[in-house]
């Protein structure tokens, strides 16, 4: 059993007992905490598939928040203009939370 689900924006493939690393969702969630999906927009059962117009009604994804700020890989920016002395090296971060996924209810 699978779901694709939208979290902010972006698209995953959420299956019970995986892992996802989902942008950000802010100070206001904890470690431990709870958190439902319900912008789901495919659910797979064992014997037939939903599909949402956009989303499926009645459909859930319930995580459980393992780490509230995950720091993803540095990614450097580095431009330059040739014979004319500018340059400028910039690094950036971006945040995440990692989820565990508990249930997929469709």
């Amino acid at each position: 059993m699978y779901a694709i689900v939208e979290i902010q924006g972006q698209q995953f493939k959420a299956e019970p007992e995986k892992f996802l690393y989902v942008h950000y969702l802010g100070e206001a969630v904890k470690e431990g905490d709870k958190v439902e999906f319900d912008r789901v927009l495919l659910a797979q059962s064992e014997d037939s598939v939903k599909v949402g117009a956009p989303i499926v009604d009645g459909a859930k994804v319930v995580c459980e928040v393992l780490t509230p700020l995950v720091k993803g890989e540095k990614v450097i920016v580095f431009k330059k203009k040739r014979r004319k002395g500018y340059r400028r090296k910039n690094g950036h971060r971006q945040c995440f939370t990692k989820v565990l996924i508990k249930e997929v209810v469709a």
